[in-house]
């Protein structure tokens, strides 16, 4: 595992350790967390370590073409219970999903630092956000970094308030990207809420070749 000075570069993903943790030390500039992305390698810690740098094997993501959507969420969407905005309340999004209680987790990896530099993404135009509305309040949402030119997008959190907010935000999401041609969805890792979207794990090199 490499320290990173101030103007090293990322290791190739490749050289992960088996947790997929590839490298730590480094900043949380723009220009970082660009290369970091774009290459397949995502921050996540918590306050108490240092800058800690990923890259796992395998890599769950989701095909636009394979997004599921069950009968009852079918319904929920028909109804138009709720109201979906992008790219309109980034930083309520963020501060929301750090704010959320996970299991498993003591507490937020989305530390006042990760806030503040994923804000400056936003204002660049690379990070963005979903929110979901309902009675014009905020009830869930999403963001992530969109790679445009490569045609993917690395979700990043998502929160919710109220049920099934959360996954009428990610499938809106989906269906907007995929009118847009984007290949591919970054989900990082496993979860059971991903996988029941129709998100699934594919080797780490076989995602690479998407960024590529």
């Amino acid at each position: 595992m490499k320290f990173l000075e101030p103007h090293d570069s990322f290791p190739p993903p490749e050289t992960a350790d088996s947790a997929g943790l590839l490298a730590f030390g480094g900043d949380l500039s723009p220009k970082r967390l660009i290369q970091a992305y774009s290459h397949g390698i995502f921050p996540w810690y918590d306050s108490s370590q240092p800058i800690l740098w990923w890259s796992p094997d395998p890599r769950m993501v989701l095909f636009p073409d394979e997004l599921k959507i069950s009968k009852s969420m079918a319904r929920v969407l028909k109804k138009g219970i709720f109201e979906v905005s992008f790219n309109s309340a980034f930083e309520e999004v963020i501060v929301n999903c750090a704010s959320m209680k996970r299991e498993g987790q003591a507490g937020s990896w989305i530390t006042p630092q990760m806030q503040e530099a994923y804000l400056e993404l936003y204002k660049l135009g690379i990070a963005q956000s979903v929110e979901v509305w309902h009675h014009s309040s905020l009830v869930g949402g999403l963001y992530g970094i969109y790679l445009k030119e490569k045609k993917v997008f690395c979700g990043e959190s998502m929160f919710s308030t109220t049920s099934n907010a959360s996954k009428v935000g990610f499938i809106t999401l989906v269906q907007k990207l995929k009118s847009e041609g984007v290949r591919l969805i970054d989900c990082q890792i496993y979860t059971n809420h991903l996988a029941s979207l129709g998100a699934r794990e594919i080797p780490r090199h076989e995602f690479l070749q998407y960024l590529r």
